[in-house]
């Protein structure tokens, strides 16, 4: 079966590369080995919300229309809202397509499914950024009574055994699990390395109206001085709540949770952990600070200072005078694990030479200049700071559908200039 392009993937990303290629009458297929919105409905725990508010769900000509812009989407609701943006854009979607194998040779690409072969001159990879849970080593050598789990296998709380949980990670994964775990009634213990706090409502107004309004969402790619470093900023310490609640370390060991640095090794069923937890939550703060500032400054240059709540700034983290450097899992209790120790892109079926040596794939802005016509979607600071949000999909995939309509044209002008 012979298309243009193909696009791996059917989540928001994938689909809002369709519907750029079907404006541009681009002839395509979305091949998706599941359902629509597939990792929404299978790979997120029971009750995670997304940290963007209502009125940031929209994609290409679709949008939230209810009456609580305010508000932030449940799971199920994130499926419906894809799933509505599918039909809306008559996405031609092939489901429960798994593809096994993409290469590429003489110009064409082919794509091997356990449904059959397609080829296309183009390919763009839409297929997220958190296919796989990244876990550290270390991890192998937790006591064969202690489960082990990650944030795309753990559900709820009453799913774990009863005992005290260790949560290894504190970005918004890690600190949303902690945080139901605690509720529950579950002595939580949290390994904290790097992380990014902010509020969720600061002067009157959520954390993203201010981060959407001042432009700090749409920063490009080629506008910051370390995009490699940008691109791996743990993301922030914020969860989607009806009361908008601020979620951080503060509020964690509030309700009782206990604060380890970074972990180290586990011997014989003791875990070390290591003795920087004071400086990592001492830059978050300053970091917070910073953001803050900037969102201050830009308050007062664009008059906005006087139609919102005064500036203020938040205690800084409470950190044990002496941190423990070490826990006693079995002794403590420990009966489970959790590894929000981030995610990465799952590339197997890959053949084609464009990952470098950490398994990442090579691109600029999306566009993978190792091999002409194959393109990538979805990832963190792909092009704008906004990329990994529903929202950013829209420009993302409007530049890259841009620049893969250029490539098509050079391969093969007179097909496309036909229609």
């Amino acid at each position: 079966m012979r298309v243009d392009t193909i696009v791996i993937g059917a989540g928001h990303a994938g689909l809002a590369v369709s519907s750029e290629l079907s404006a541009r009458s681009i002839d395509h297929v979305v091949l998706e080995r599941g359902e629509v919105a597939n990792s929404w409905r299978h790979e997120r725990w029971d009750s995670l919300r997304l940290l963007t508010p209502h009125w940031q769900s929209r994609l290409p000509g679709f949008e939230y229309r209810g009456s609580d812009p305010d508000g932030f989407m449940t799971m199920p609701e994130v499926v419906e809202f894809i799933s509505g943006y599918s039909k809306a854009v008559s996405a031609p979607i092939e489901t429960k397509t798994t593809v096994t194998r993409v290469g590429h040779h003489d110009g064409t690409y082919t794509v091997e499914t356990d449904q059959g072969t397609w080829s296309a001159s183009s390919v763009v990879i839409a297929s997220g950024a958190f296919n796989k849970a990244k876990v550290p080593e270390t991890a192998s050598a937790l006591p064969a009574s202690i489960e082990s789990l990650t944030p795309l296998s753990y559900k709820r709380p009453d799913e774990l055994a009863e005992g005290a949980v260790l949560v290894v990670g504190v970005s918004a994964s890690g600190v949303q699990i902690a945080d139901e775990l605690v509720r529950s009634g579950r002595d939580v213990a949290l390994a904290v390395g790097e992380h990014v706090r902010m509020p969720r409502v600061y002067r009157g107004k959520d954390i993203q109206w201010w981060m959407d309004r001042s432009g700090l969402l749409d920063e490009r790619y080629d506008e910051v001085d370390d995009i490699v470093r940008a691109r791996h900023v743990p993301s922030p310490q914020l969860v989607g709540t009806p009361g908008r609640e601020t979620l951080d370390l503060n509020s964690l060991t509030t309700r009782g949770a206990r604060l380890y640095g970074r972990i180290g090794d586990i011997r014989d069923g003791v875990a070390s952990f290591s003795g920087s937890l004071r400086n990592v939550c001492n830059l978050a703060d300053l970091k917070q600070i910073r953001l803050l500032d900037n969102i201050d400054e830009w308050a007062r240059e664009s008059g906005f200072a006087g139609e919102v709540d005064e500036p203020e700034r938040y205690a800084a983290t409470h950190v044990p005078e002496t941190p423990e450097l070490t826990l006693d899992l079995e002794a403590a209790g420990v009966t489970s694990v959790i590894w929000a120790t981030g995610y990465r892109p799952d590339y197997s079926w890959l053949d084609v030479p464009v990952l470098d040596r950490k398994g990442e794939v090579r691109h600029d802005g999306g566009v993978i200049g190792d091999s002409p016509g194959l393109y990538r979607i979805g990832l963190n600071f792909l092009r704008r700071r906004k990329s990994s949000f529903i929202h950013g999909a829209g420009d993302d995939a409007a530049d890259i559908v841009s620049h893969l309509s250029g490539y098509l044209n050079s391969v093969a002008p007179s097909t496309l200039a036909a229609r």
